[in-house]
């Protein structure tokens, strides 16, 4: 069953979003899939934007949930074909809005399966972790990692990101791979993240 997700409003600072009664963040790099995966939850084509180009994301995005729920996209981290002042102050805002945002209850940090966690994606996950913030781990991009190679990869993504394998998600917006499974655990972590 589709999340009804449904875009609400944009922001630059936490503080100009509306209140919610649990939140979710979605983070990840720039071309990770993030939007796609936005998409696939809701099973809806534009809800959010998808882009060839990396950096498209610039804002705070918040989507609602008709129970009362949000999920925030963030900009993407690494590559991004944006000027450096930009992407500096894409991390204040995204930093603000993770040590600021009361209603956050768990950081879902998206990686690709395809790629492996890269030095970004694991310094973020350190700096989730050394701020006490609750991190669930997905990795993006299943169908683009040969069936031959999954199991070994599976356990390397996740020794890498310091979880067992049981605990990474593996997902595919594209095939609609898990993507059920995802829905369920997104409800599940807005009311009880532990």
């Amino acid at each position: 069953m589709p999340l009804q997700l449904r875009f609400v409003t944009s922001a630059t600072r936490h503080g100009d979003l509306p209140p919610s009664d649990a939140e979710l963040a979605l983070v990840g790099r720039s071309n990770v899939g993030k939007s796609s995966l936005i998409n696939a939850l809701a099973n809806r084509r534009q809800l959010a934007k998808v882009s060839n180009t990396p950096g498209r994301t610039q804002l705070l995005n918040l989507f609602e949930l008709p129970g009362g729920g949000t999920v925030v996209d963030l900009p993407g981290y690494g590559y991004a074909a944006v000027p450096m002042r930009e992407k500096a102050k894409w991390q204040r805002m995204i930093e603000g809005y993770l040590l600021g945002r009361d209603e956050l209850r768990a950081v879902v940090v998206l990686v690709d399966a395809a790629v492996g966690p890269t030095a970004n994606d694991l310094e973020t996950l350190g700096w989730l972790r050394s701020h006490d913030l609750l991190v669930k781990v997905v990795a993006t991009k299943h169908d683009k990692v040969k069936p031959s190679k999954r199991d070994a990869r599976r356990r390397e993504l996740a020794e890498r990101c310091a979880l067992p394998t049981g605990e990474v998600l593996w997902v595919s917006a594209a095939k609609r791979v898990n993507i059920d499974e995802l829905r369920r655990r997104v409800l599940t972590w807005l009311d009880d993240p532990t």
